[in-house]
């Protein structure tokens, strides 16, 4: 069984609970996650099944978007509602105010991710450490936010639609536009509506699966690749490829890797060599 699946995750689950989930359904060890999300969090979780987790590094850094609420007034030490809930300041932002500094999110900027977080320090998930009482300084890491929507103001609660590059922890947006306004905020609920391709209009709940089995709401592993290049691959080509050697191809200019397609079906991720216009496999898919 080789395939993606677009979960929609509840509330009250961890990303590695609805693997677990999954494995039991199945009986494959084989199946991992493109992007975490919070428990706290719902939405869209795209899933790897067997020879598709081959594929996970190469779609880590699609876009996404997410419905956000807001809870000024108040700060968390893990900037939602999982943490401790400490007051913040009582007074009340003006919609212009707010409209405003949301829009400074706006754009390539940098930000600190929570130190609640699963992001690996010295091997170790920070907020592993964080748990032990280590003291933690987390680093800034670059992002972008392509747009936010102000959906609703009513304080003290803001909702927002987010559309964002990888990396982005709307957890520490939240806690910074709280910060911006000098009131305090923590995000009070999550759900993300998309991961590149996948939208939670076509997600399904892991009800449907176990009701229905998991066949049935697998996509075909070359979903994972729809906006990677392509380069089609003679028989020839492929033979010497999936052989261990290295073949004279020029790929798209500018492009380092492709998806490789042979008879219609993908086959691989293959990659520039050190010699010019020589190519080889990343990685390989077995066909059935």
């Amino acid at each position: 069984m080789d395939g993606l699946i677009n979960i929609y995750k509840p509330k009250g689950m961890t990303s590695f609970d609805v693997i677990r989930f999954l494995r039991k359904q199945t009986g494959i060890k084989k199946i991992g996650h493109i992007g975490t999300l919070d428990p706290s969090a719902t939405g869209v979780l795209v899933i790897a099944i067997g020879q598709a987790t081959k594929l996970i590094e190469f779609m880590m850094d699609h876009d996404k978007k997410y419905e956000a609420e807001i809870l000024l007034g108040k700060r968390s030490s893990t900037y939602d509602s999982e943490g401790e809930i400490l007051e913040g300041d009582s007074q009340k932002p003006s919609n212009a105010r707010v409209s405003k500094v949301i829009n400074s999110f706006i754009g390539k900027t940098e930000q600190v991710p929570p130190v609640y977080s699963a992001l690996k320090m010295g091997g170790k998930p920070a907020y592993k450490r964080a748990r032990a009482g280590e003291e933690i300084k987390m680093k800034k890491r670059k992002i972008i936010i392509y747009s936010i929507d102000l959906e609703d103001y009513s304080y003290p609660l803001i909702k927002l639609k987010i559309y964002c590059g990888t990396g982005t922890y709307i957890r520490s947006l939240a806690n910074d536009i709280g910060e911006k306004l000098g009131v305090g905020a923590y995000l009070s609920s999550l759900t993300r509506t998309s991961v590149g391709n996948f939208s939670n209009n076509r997600s399904f709940t892991l009800e449907e699966i176990e009701k229905n089995g998991v066949e049935k709401y697998l996509l075909p592993i070359g979903r994972a690749v729809v906006d990677m290049e392509h380069v089609i691959l003679t028989e020839r080509e492929y033979s010497k490829l999936r052989n261990g050697m290295i073949i004279e191809k020029k790929l798209p200019k500018g492009i380092d890797i492709c998806a490789a397609i042979f008879n219609n079906n993908l086959v691989g991720i293959i990659e520039k060599t050190d010699v010019k216009n020589f190519i080889k496999f990343k990685k390989q898919i077995s066909l059935a």
